[in-house]
Formats: C-alpha cells, sequence, structure tokens
C-alpha cells in the first residue's frame, strides 16, 4: 500500500547517484520522491521537472516555468535534496542530470530492477483507478494514491516503490498513440491487464481500432512467462497480442473468473477451482466486472480468489462514493465520465431504493471524437425515466433538448454558483441526486464535496 511517508529510507543517496550513473558522493537518505513544490514532505526529493517537456511528450498544456523556479521553496520545507538538469543558485544537495524527465525514468528502472516481487500493470478507457485499487487491496499490494499514469506518473510511481514491496500495481493511460508500450517496457509487468476498450478519449486518435491497439500494447512489456488479462470478449479479437498466456473475465462461463450477479450487490465469481460471494462496491454491473478483472489477476498470480473479500467497501473518491446527509442520498460519480460509464451509472441510480426524487445532475462527457453529440443524445432514453435532470456543459443541450415534456429538466453552461444554489433549493428529505461528468466539471469544482457540507450545514 502507499508508503510516501515512511520514516525508512526509500533510496539512500549512493543509490540514486549509482541509478543516474553519477559518482558516487555523499548526501542524505530519501522517503520519498516529489515533483510538486507545494506538496513536497521532510526527507522527500524534489524532481525539479520542465514546463515543456518538448516533443517527444503529449501534454494538454506547456509552461516557460518549471521545477527549477520552486527549488528554494521544497528545500524549505524540508526537502532533502533535488534532481536537477542546471546550475542551481540554492544551498543544498543536488544530484544533476542532463534531462530531469530522463533522470525520472532511470530512477523507475533502476528501483524496478531491485523489486522482486509481482508487478501488475492496468490499462482500460474506463475503469483503471478503480481497479488499481481493488488490485491494491485483494494482492496486498504498493500502489500510489491518485491516476499517477503518464510519463511522469508511471515512472514516478515504480521509483516510489519500496523495495520490500511484496507486490506493485501501476496504472497506464493514454491521449496519443505510441505513449502505452514505452510505459508498460519501464514497469515490466508481471500480468497486463486491459480492462476494457470504448470510444473515449478517441480524439487524438483516428480510429478506434487504433484506440484498441494503442490499450493492448500493454504487453509489450510483460516480463517472459508473463500474463495478459482481458475481458473473454476481447479476448477473441483478431487485434489481441499472440502472447503465451492469457487469462479472461466476465459474464461468460467460458472466462477464467466469471460474475453472476446473485440478488442486489451481491455476485458470484467463479474460477476453474473457486467460486466465492461478494458484496461489489458501489454495485452496479460495471464494477462487477471490475473484480471479475481483479479476480483473473489473483488467479493469474496464484492467490485465492476469497480475497477479493479483501476489498470491502473500497473505491477511489469520485466514483459512486455515497453520502448520506440532511436525509439526502448523493452518489459521487465525479471524476470522470464516458457513454458507457454514465449508462452504467444512471442505470443503477434507477435500481435504487428511494423514498423521495430521482435527481441527476449530468455533465458534459469530453473527448468523444466525431460521434459526441450522438454519445449525448442517446442518454435520453435512460434519463427520461428519472424525476429530473440537471445538464450542465454545451454537449449536454443535445441531451436536455431530448428530455420528455414530464420531466423536470434544467441546463446550466458551466459548474457555477447559480448550479449549486438551485440544486440545494431544490432537493428535498427522501431524495436521491447522481452527479456525474468528465473531469473538467464538478471534480475540478470540488463541487460534490461542496454541495455536502451544504447539506450537513441545514442550506437547502
Amino acid at each position: 500500500m502507499e508508503t510516501k511517508h515512511s520514516t525508512e529510507p526509500l533510496w539512500t543517496w549512493v543509490e540514486l547517484c549509482d541509478a543516474l550513473g553519477l559518482e558516487r558522493s555523499e548526501g542524505p537518505d530519501v522517503t520519498g520522491l516529489c515533483f510538486d513544490s507545494r506538496l513536497v514532505q521532510p526527507r522527500e526529493l524534489f524532481i525539479a521537472l520542465p514546463g515543456d517537456p518538448g516533443p517527444r511528450f503529449n501534454v494538454a498544456q506547456r509552461s516557460e516555468r518549471d521545477g527549477h523556479d520552486f527549488i528554494e521553496q521544497a528545500l524549505e520545507q524540508g526537502a532533502s535534496g533535488a534532481l536537477v538538469d542546471r546550475e542551481v543558485s540554492s544551498e543544498g544537495c543536488f544530484l544533476r542530470v542532463e534531462n530531469t524527465i530522463d533522470g525520472l525514468w532511470e530512477l523507475a528502472r533502476y528501483r524496478r530492477s531491485q523489486l522482486d516481487c509481482p508487478v501488475v500493470s492496468v490499462t482500460g478507457s474506463s475503469g483503471k483507478t478503480t481497479l488499481t485499487t481493488f488490485l491494491a487491496k485483494a494482492l496486498d499490494a504498493f500502489a500510489p494514491q491518485g491516476s499517477f499514469n503518464n510519463y511522469i506518473g508511471l515512472p514516478l510511481s515504480v521509483a516510489s516503490t519500496p523495495k520490500s514491496a511484496t507486490c506493485a500495481v501501476y496504472e497506464i493511460g493514454t491521449n496519443h498513440e505510441g505513449e502505452i508500450a514505452p510505459l508498460s517496457r519501464l514497469a515490466r509487468p508481471t500480468v497486463a491487464v486491459v480492462l476494457n476498450v470504448l470510444p473515449v478519449h478517441i480524439g487524438h486518435f483516428p480510429s478506434f481500432e487504433s484506440l484498441m491497439v494503442e490499450k493492448l500494447s500493454i504487453a509489450d512489456g510483460l516480463e517472459g512467462g508473463g500474463i495478459f488479462v482481458c475481458s473473454e470478449e476481447l479476448s477473441k479479437n483478431r487485434l489481441v497480442p499472440d502472447v503465451a498466456f492469457i487469462n479472461t473475465f466476465g459474464s461468460d462461463p467460458a472466462a477464467s473468473v466469471a460474475f453472476d450477479q446473485i440478488a442486489g450487490n451481491s455476485y458470484e465469481f467463479t474460477s476453474k477451482s473457486e467460486t466465492v460471494r461478494v458484496e461489489v462496491p458501489g454495485g452496479g454491473r460495471h464494477r462487477a466486472e471490475t473484480l471479475a478483472a481483479t479476480g483473473a489477476v489473483l488467479v493469474a498470480l496464484d492467490r485465492p480468489l476469497e480475497h477479493l473479500n479483501r476489498v470491502g467497501e473500497t473505491l477511489p473518491t469520485g466514483r459512486g462514493n455515497v453520502h448520506r446527509q440532511g436525509g439526502v442520498l448523493v452518489i459521487d460519480e465525479s471524476y470522470n465520465a464516458n457513454p458507457t460509464s454514465m449508462r452504467a451509472a444512471i442505470e443503477q441510480f434507477l435500481q435504487r431504493d428511494l423514498d423521495g426524487r430521482r435527481i441527476a445532475v449530468l455533465g458534459q462527457m469530453n473527448e468523444l471524437g466525431e460521434r459526441e453529440v450522438e454519445y449525448h443524445s442517446e442518454l435520453a432514453d435512460l434519463a427520461n425515466s428519472t424525476d429530473a435532470v440537471i445538464c450542465v456543459g454545451e454537449l449536454m443541450k443535445h441531451l436536455y433538448s431530448r428530455l420528455d415534456e414530464g420531466t423536470q429538466k434544467r441546463f446550466y453552461k458551466a459548474v457555477n454558483d447559480d448550479l449549486m444554489d438551485y440544486l440545494l433549493s431544490a432537493v428535498e428529505e427522501g431524495d436521491g441526486v447522481l452527479i456525474k461528468g468528465s473531469h473538467s466539471f464538478f471534480w475540478e469544482a470540488n463541487f460534490v464535496e461542496r454541495f455536502v457540507e451544504k447539506l450537513r450545514a441545514g442550506e437547502h
């Protein structure tokens, strides 16, 4: 599990020098790695990353400012030293390399070579962090907090793994072609998992097939004898890589781990040698499938399927967490959204037992490519079954226009105070509220936390 603030050293200074190919020197041990000077903890190594990583990496925003501008602040907060690629005027212990991004990758390569434990790498279009969280619990594994899955996050995760870890789980994401394979080769997984491939984050891909090829390239990093895990349905696709060992999951009884709903959130998971009954955290068929994927990894690593019960009620924030305040049930699905997860969330919302109304607050879904209008419009068949729908974001106008006259509806261009005020005035005791949208809507506005706090304070 996360050991970021352990008092045991994560790296000795000599190890850092060796990993970076530098002449050995004296310096302090470090207990963690950090690239954000605002979050540096005492005895961590501050990594001064550039604001513009250059053309080899795809980023949403490039900046002329970089981590070297904040070395003094990091040291003042207790950093043991810093990884830099230029002369600095500050007093302290520094490791100077040609490029700090390359330096971070070298730290990851060195630490990976020191690990004597199974490594699981996870990718998918939706649910990656939930699967990573489930796996960390089921395997009692190290896993980074949050979605650290890109060219910075993945190497940081590997380099932050304690040498004593008995298992490690890493998440790998992509927005462009050619991103997953190099990250997988860095992680060198024992087990590589593709949870799903959906038509989301597809804006920078020429076709859905190219997106699928990208996701499947996580198998490129598999160690000899490694196992590839995917859904039973996906395993039949001609694009699946030719690997020696494949484990599958799904509702199909032919899967290595199959799942079947018993009642409510209770599901049975079956492998060739074991059947266990588990309460699925957050409920819903999509999360049951994620738990089945967890089971397929357990089987791949010769761990008991019974370890699925270790997951308990664990869910990462914003992925279906339930809050009850002021007599109102709030379902927080605010971290992100795509057509599949949006439909799954609404379907599950409609199945909940409530004394009052069902109010769906639905934010725009981003990065859907040329079918974005269709994906928003076709939510109407489900959304019309709720009592009220609040649509947020320009693309949600296409859903708003297709809602029935009998459905109470509102539209807002953005997440703002007017939306908050209206929702607080509209909810009554016994109501249920589902809040779901792409990351840039409710999550970045901290909307759910503020809404729940206002309910707690009786502001409705």
